[in-house]
């Protein structure tokens, strides 16, 4: 087991930036992959960036070019540096650690809300 906790949300204009942490118990290492997700209100949680260990990253492409995922195996946390944020970007965000095992994304954070407004 490992427990997550995001942190790092909060209300930013548009056009601002955020970075989200992801602070992992145990080593990620152990883990197949690292990713955040959204949920907004009134939809379906959605996949915003994932990234191996050897650094290939996937992207949505409503983020690309604005959202970077990162992480520091030494602290074991994973970040979500965001920029040139736009409403439609709020939403609670949610890390998350896919299982070598079953490659399911199986661990999961309790959220940071983000809202976007002016």
């Amino acid at each position: 087991q490992v427990q997550l906790v995001e942190s790092g949300g909060g209300l930013v204009q548009p056009g601002g930036s955020l970075r989200l942490s992801c602070a992992a118990s145990r080593s990620i290492f152990s883990f197949d992959a690292m990713g955040w997700f959204r949920q907004a209100p009134g939809k379906q949680r959605e996949q915003v960036a994932t990234s191996s260990y050897s650094g290939h990253t996937n992207y949505a492409d409503s983020v690309k070019g604005r959202f970077t995922i990162s992480f520091d195996s030494a602290k074991n946390i994973v970040y979500l540096q965001m920029v040139s944020l736009k409403p439609e970007d709020t939403a609670v965000y949610y890390c998350s650690l896919r299982s070598e095992i079953s490659y399911l994304w199986e661990y999961w954070g309790q959220g940071t809300r983000v809202t976007v407004s002016s």
